[in-house]
Formats: C-alpha cells, structure tokens, sequence
C-alpha cells in the first residue's frame, strides 16, 4: 500500500546521496520534512543549496532526541545504525522506519530487479544493468545501493520500464516489499560490527525474499552455502547460478567446460565461453553467472545478455589493473572491506603477490585469509587500524606453517612505498585491504582514487 505522505512529518538521518534524495522527493509529495545530520552547516553547504527550493528543516551537528517529538517517521540512511540513540529512542515510541529503498518500492510502476550478497553486487548489478539497456535502451534504471538512488527518477518511470537494485543489508532491515525478481549472490562474514552476529545478517539479507509471493523468482547461487540455504524462504520460481552443472531440474546458468551454460525448462545450450569475459577470478565467473540467470528470469534475449558479458570490462576499485611499472602490475581492489573478499581475489592470480592488507577492522575473523597469505602471498604490507590485528592473528597461527614475511606501514600511501621498494619484475601488487576505509578516507572509492594517484606518482 502506498504511504499518502501529504503533511507527513518526516526527520531523515544522514544527508549523504541516499538522504538528499529522500528529502527531495518527499518534499516533492507533499512531507514535512526535516534532516539531521553529524555535519556543521558549513560542510554541508553544498547540500543545502541543491535543496534550497523545498521547504526542508535542517539540525546540524548532532541528533538531539526532541526531533522525534514532531516525527511520524523516521528514514534513514544507508550507513545509519539502528544502535545509534535516537533510532533506538525511535523504535522505543514505536515511530516507523524506513528509507529510499523501501519508499521507492511502494510507488515504483515497473518491474524490479534486486540484488543482494557480501560480494560481487555492484559487478552484478552493474553487467546486469548493461543486460538490460541492451533490451530496454533508456527504459532500464539501474541503482540503488550504488550511483544516483532510483527514488530521483521513479516519477518518470512508465510501466514498461525496468528498475535494477543494488540492496545492501543496511537497506533490506527496514523493507518489507521485496523485488519481482531478487537474487542473493552470497552470504559470507561481513557488517558484523553493524549486525552483531551472522544470525542477523542473514536474516537481514533474506528479507529480499520474505515479501515475494507464488509469481515473482528468486535466484540464487548454488556454491554458497549460506545463500542455498535460503531456498525453502523461496515462494516463487526459483533461478540459480553455479560454476559446477546444475542439478537435475534446476533452471538456470553454469559452468562447464570452459562454457557459460544456459539451462531453461530442462533445455541447455550454450551462451558464451569462460575466455571471453574480461575479469579474473572465479569469482567474476560466477558474477556472470549470476547476471545470465537473473536476465533470463528477468526475459531478456539471450543475444543482448551474450553482447553485454563481451564488452563487460568491470567497475572501477574492483580487481581494476592501476599499471605496470618496471615489470610489475599494480592493482586496486579497494572494495574488498572484508577478509573474504580479499581471500576470493587471491585465487584469481597465478603470479607472485606483494599485498596490502589493512583499514578498519569490522569485527570479522581474518584467520582463513591469513592462511591463505602463508600459502599464496609472497611479503604482506599492513596498514591502518587493523594492522595490529591481522598481525597477532599472522603470529598465532601453528608453529611449522609457512610464514609470509610481513611489514608495518602507517597508512596506505607508506605502504604503497614500501611495497613499490619490495615487489620484483613479474609480481603484481595487490590491493586488496580486508578492511574498511573509515580510519583514513570516508569510503572505498576514495581510497581507491587515492591509491591510483600515489601508484601513478612512482617512479
């Protein structure tokens, strides 16, 4: 049912992309709004005049509880905590949450595609975007999680359209409209600084299946075990994605034999080979698997999905080959913020690895990744906050193991240098952090730009 939000008194937390879309909208429609947000005024200057023509209540500097006593709702954004006082305060009084995401659902006049997972979503989202404009040209908006928040364009979106979501879990915990067609690329370790626990991590990420029903689909990666765990949450027709064959009655696409295969009612041919798309790692073979299942749930013709994986060359700070200096090839990998996302990098390479691990730790076990360094990484450089942590965790692994040698940096511009001065012609210098970007820069991509400067610096 959609919200009649004419005099609707609404407070938004955050006035990030996700919140200044928000208020823009909803002002548009008739809400009382008002935004809160940590910033001084003069930081958020810029924002406040691309708003200037609404009427929008702004409290700078803090979330002083007394902005609830004139809210009928409270919205929040993407990196807002449900822990923070005042969203606590709220649920306490029983004021409603949401956010764009969900706003966006109830009005949305078209057909929706969601994707979820702790890695690969952007990638995912992004071919399938690419998928969908082969098919509906202008008609297909992609967004979400990522680029401009699909509630910016939704008044002009027609029937016939078709919107493409990234959710993050940060999103999904306060929706209850789930898409025509949702997709779960993997549930692994991640947020629990934000979730406490993996219970409630899942159990966020499931909720883009909880408010399906019997017409829409699901698809899902049959590799994973926490995302093929939620296959009896399915209500629909259920999709999936593997880099083995499929089981016996399963609709969906796979690898076999260097070949992506589709598999449709029990019919399989073949849609393109593995050679062909330009990403490294299993784990992009995967992403692309999961783009051709959720395209042909979706009904898109199998040529204008096959053309899209051609020219498919990925998406900035995502395994994104910086340059090659002296010998040796530099790449950036600054979404990793989770160690089993730099694990799945890893096992894309074949040559010799100086990486750079660190950032801020989520509170997420870097014991696997460890191993694998000692197996697979010839020197680590640690940066950050987190440095400390990954090396007790290096030095507590059993006695007799391999041990990668490991260096200290204070920050991710020494540890370029350092590692600059470490690796050999043939090597690649992966960054690839585990961490996130909040104890030096505000997000990935800006660590990302920062990393490509610096490595362009070097000389």
């Amino acid at each position: 049912m959609k919200t009649d939000w004419n005099e609707k008194r609404v407070l938004i937390l955050g006035a990030a992309r996700q919140g200044l879309a928000l208020a823009r909208w909803l002002s548009r429609h008739g809400a009382r709004v008002a935004v809160s947000d940590m910033r001084r005024a003069e930081e958020l200057r810029p924002a406040r005049e691309a708003l200037a023509e609404y009427q929008i209540d702004w409290a700078l500097g803090g979330h002083p509880l007394e902005l609830l006593d004139s809210a009928d709702v409270l919205c929040l954004s993407g990196g807002v905590p449900l822990t923070l006082p005042i969203v606590a305060e709220a649920m306490r009084r029983e004021i409603p949450l949401s956010n764009d995401s969900q706003i966006f659902m109830e009005v949305v006049p078209c057909k929706t595609v969601g994707i979820t997972g702790s890695a690969g979503k952007t990638t995912t989202t992004t071919l399938i975007g690419a998928m969908a404009k082969k098919t509906y040209g202008e008609n297909a908006y992609v967004g979400g999680n990522i680029g401009d928040p699909l509630l910016n364009y939704v008044d002009d979106m027609k029937p016939e359209d078709i919107a493409i979501l990234e959710l993050s879990s940060f999103q999904l915990e306060q929706m209850t409209l789930s898409p025509d067609i949702a997709a779960i690329l993997n549930i692994t370790p991640n947020h629990l600084d934000r979730h406490g626990a993996m219970d409630a991590y899942t159990a966020a990420k499931r909720r883009i299946l909880d408010f399906q029903s019997q017409e829409n689909i699901a698809v899902l990666n049959c590799d994973d075990v926490g995302a093929w765990a939620l296959r009896d949450a399915v209500k629909g027709k259920l999709f999936a994605f593997s880099l083995r064959p499929l089981e016996e009655g399963l609709d969906g696409a796979h690898l076999d034999d260097g070949w992506l295969i589709l598999r449709e009612n029990g019919a399989s041919f073949r849609l393109m080979a593995r050679e062909k798309i330009h990403l490294r790692g299993e784990y992009n073979a995967a992403n692309a698997l999961a783009a051709f299942a959720i395209g042909r749930a979706a009904g898109f013709p199998v040529d204008a999905m096959v053309a899209a994986a051609e020219e498919f060359r990925g998406v900035p700070h995502r395994l994104e080959l910086v340059r090659e200096l002296n010998g040796v090839r530099w790449y950036n990998n600054s979404i990793a913020s989770a160690p089993e996302r730099t694990i799945a990098v890893i096992h894309a390479f074949e040559e010799p690895i100086v990486l750079l691990l660190g950032g801020r730790d989520k509170n997420l076990p870097w014991e696997s990744l460890m191993r694998l360094v000692n197996e697979r990484v010839d020197h680590a450089v640690i940066f950050g906050e987190a440095a400390e942590k990954i090396e007790r965790t290096a030095n507590s692994l059993p006695v007799g193991m391999k041990r990668t040698p490991i260096t200290r940096a204070h920050g991710l511009r020494e540890a370029i240098l350092k590692a600059a001065k470490i690796a050999q012609p043939g090597d690649v210098v992966l960054f690839s952090p585990g961490g996130t970007s909040f104890d030096e820069f505000k997000d990935f991509e800006e660590r990302g730009e920062r990393f490509r400067e610096w490595v362009h610096k070097l000389s």
